[in-house]
């Protein structure tokens, strides 16, 4: 039961990507829109203030924040594709027409029953949604509709009928059986929802209510189940959903820190960002405190190794301060040396709180590129991100003096301090091509060797599935005894393997794409698969 469970978990997991990993770039443009209609930028770079490049921002931003008010729409159609075992397209197209079923299925229930408000929704638990009155569910709504969408469609897509009914088979007949159940599912949710929403009112209040408390847990926790890829579980309901704030701007009700960020920087009439929500405080462990690591780290390896780990450090502290990924130097510790991951994650939980109790709404969550256009345009009154910055320089410091003295008081095997005869699990590229070229293996234009992963992997026989996250290659395998773990560290540039049960990731970084690509053509598995 617990295998399964958590091989239902990674597959959510996964599933969240597609929706989840889209919003930061609306999150992005959102601010560059921003940027041109921005008076305090305009009084600075007066070439700005001219209609063109006014009605430009006004249009990039306002066209954008409708991203961010459905939600609901767009987790459900991500989650219906992100979960769907084939025929992914059309588990998407279906599931859209399934939203619209159930928004005026339930509207007109509640119609029928009196139950919809006149005059203005704001506190009284409705909501529109693409023009329809309804319970406001947010995005928990597109949730549930995209994991029953899902397992409708897994069940019966590939149904088929003859003679006369043969029309009506495959991804039409899930549509057929779906429309009962939306019916049905609305129907119900119009009596479950508001103890449902009640419960997570309640929820959300509790988290605020102890205060610092609870944003040190969740970051910390947010950190923690980095090794199990399912962190995103943890953060993605206080970004997007009412547990990480409820706040009304412009006469709109915003749900989630994230969302309520976006809406309030493309708001000028605001001067001071909001600080009842759960703030988001990850870019400071991503762009200061995980440097500050591997800097003790290459101080404390062995002379003789520090040339080699210098390139290799180099390039994760690199990539986690510009954008933001952290996994390269977090799996280069995490087996090796838990105890560092584990003060690695009350590190970044405790940041949280600094940023919280010195009033700080600055945010980075993707890096020093995202730190600068989110935050320096709304100038220091809104965000006050030159305080974000020096509680980064310090959280450097404390990662550089405790790390360090971790790893030399608990002699701890990090890289360049490992054993004679180990092998260090970081490569350098220029080492991974030198190795290639000596085994004589054949390689992809990236450099990647995608038949040597399949083998690793336990050949084209074991791997049942391959998907891919932003930084893990993601397999689910007949037997995961058969992964050759020094193979894929050692002669395919894997940063980490993660095991749980079937489910096998392995760790690139930001390359992961191409090695996604270039295994799939290696297995003979095309895009319509």
């Amino acid at each position: 039961m617990k295998e399964k469970v958590m091989d239902g978990l990674q597959k959510f997991s996964k599933a969240m990507f597609i929706p989840v990993l889209i919003l930061p770039i609306a999150g992005i443009l959102i601010a560059v829109g921003n940027l041109f209609t921005n008076t305090r930028l305009q009084e600075v770079l007066p070439f700005l203030n001219n209609p063109v490049t006014i009605g430009f921002g006004t249009l990039l931003s306002g066209s954008l924040t409708a991203i961010l008010t459905n939600l609901g729409i767009i987790f459900c159609v991500g989650l219906a594709v992100g979960l769907a075992n084939k025929k992914k397209s059309e588990a998407g197209f279906i599931s859209l027409l399934a939203f619209l079923v159930f928004i005026n299925a339930m509207n007109k229930f509640m119609g029928l029953q009196g139950m919809l408000v006149e005059g203005s929704l704001s506190g009284t638990g409705q909501t529109t949604v693409l023009g329809v009155q309804v319970l406001d569910m947010g995005v928990f709504l597109g949730l549930m509709l995209g994991i029953i969408v899902a397992i409708v469609h897994n069940r019966f897509c590939e149904t088929e009928f003859n003679n006369a009914f043969q029309i009506y088979g495959g991804t039409r007949f899930v549509f057929i059986v779906l429309i009962p159940i939306m019916v049905l599912f609305a129907v119900a949710m119009t009596y479950i929802w508001p103890f449902a929403q009640a419960g997570i009112n309640a929820l959300g209040g509790f988290i605020q209510s102890t205060g610092n408390f609870g944003l040190f847990i969740y970051g910390m926790l947010e950190r923690l189940l980095i090794p199990t890829g399912l962190h995103h579980l943890v953060y993605t309901p206080f970004l997007y959903t009412s547990l990480g704030g409820v706040e009304t701007i412009g006469g709109q009700v915003f749900e989630g820190a994230r969302n309520i960020y976006y809406a309030e920087i493309a708001d000028e009439s605001i001067k001071v960002l909001s600080q009842s929500v759960i703030w988001d405080a990850r870019g400071i462990s991503k762009m200061f405190g995980l440097i500050g690591a591997c800097l003790a780290m290459y101080h404390t390896a062995r002379p003789e190794n520090r040339g080699k780990i210098k390139a290799i450090l180099i390039a994760a502290a690199t990539t986690s301060f510009i954008a933001g990924v952290t996994e390269p130097i977090e799996f280069s510790f995490l087996f090796v040396a838990p105890i560092l991951f584990v003060v690695h994650a009350v590190l970044a939980g405790s940041s949280f709180v600094v940023l919280n109790l010195i009033g700080c709404r600055a945010i980075g969550p993707n890096g020093f590129i995202d730190f600068l256009l989110y935050n320096v345009p709304l100038g220091l009154e809104k965000t006050r991100w030159p305080l974000y910055i020096l509680v980064g320089v310090l959280y450097f410091g404390l990662y550089y003096v405790v790390f360090r003295f971790l790893i030399t008081k608990l002699n701890l095997h990090t890289l360049g301090r490992e054993t004679e005869g180990m092998e260090m699990k970081l490569h350098s590229k220029a080492e991974y091509k030198a190795k290639v070229e000596a085994d004589g293996t054949a390689k992809s234009e990236d450099g990647i060797d995608a038949a040597l992963i399949v083998t690793a992997l336990g050949g084209k026989d074991n791997i049942l599935k391959v998907t891919n996250c932003y930084t893990r290659l993601r397999t689910e395998l007949a037997n995961p005894d058969l992964v050759d773990e020094d193979t894929l560290k050692n002669r395919t540039g894997a940063t980490a393997i993660v095991r749980k049960g079937k489910n096998v990731q392995v760790v690139y970084g930001l390359k992961v794409n191409a090695v996604r690509k270039a295994v799939d053509e290696e297995l003979g598995i095309k895009e319509t698969d």
